[in-house]
């Protein structure tokens, strides 16, 4: 049994490539010339739609130092409101808690809940209410922040928001089927963070 230890400790190791990340794909994004090529034998009097490599920018390379501001994209369906903004920090609101991210985070994907995402530049912090969505941070300290609805703070109106979640609590305490106590729940969960957004 020794003889077989030294005889493994002994072989040559053979490096293993890691698993590349996100950020490690080429700078230059590739044609999908595949694609083109089937599109071009299947209707050949129309141009190919357009896939998404065509509207990506390349993404920069990880640094080798860790940069002084973090690039931030806020995204909704229908506007972008934060594109390519560099700031000193973020607090997103995570299904695990609030969580900070700074230039040089460790990469990571967060789903995001119902509550406050603050945007720190300087001294000035620029709130907003998002409702769900996905934050996804990467090793070069850019953050992609994609919410399903969001809104700024100070154009959130607590009248509204007060009769609102006693309107879902209403309808949590009468619902009878399973789809109107989720739907219920989801407008109360929405509101009450809405609520604790304002007064806290």
């Amino acid at each position: 049994m020794l003889r077989r230890a030294t005889a493994l400790l002994t072989r040559p190791v053979i490096s293993l490539r890691a698993r590349p990340f996100s950020t490690d794909v080429s700078e230059i994004p590739v044609a999908d010339k595949s694609f083109y090529d089937a599109w071009k034998k299947v209707i050949p009097i129309l141009e190919p739609p357009h896939t998404p490599l065509t509207f990506m920018k390349p993404r920069p390379p990880t640094p080798s130092s860790i940069p002084t501001k973090l690039t931030v994209n806020f995204v909704l369906p229908y506007n972008s409101e934060l594109a390519a903004k560099e700031v000193d920090m973020v607090i997103i609101p995570a299904s695990t808690g609030h969580m900070g991210v700074l230039p040089g985070h460790v990469a990571t994907i967060a789903e995001l809940k119902p509550g406050v995402l603050s945007v720190h530049e300087g001294t000035d912090v620029t709130k907003y209410f998002v409702s769900s969505g996905f934050a996804f941070i990467h090793a070069n300290s850019y953050a992609d922040i994609i919410a399903v609805e969001a809104v700024p703070l100070d154009r959130v109106d607590p009248s509204l928001v007060q009769k609102g979640l006693a309107e879902f609590t209403q309808k949590l305490s009468s619902a009878s089927t399973d789809l109107e106590k989720a739907e219920a729940q989801i407008g109360v969960d929405v509101h009450s963070a809405l609520n604790a957004a304002l007064t806290g």
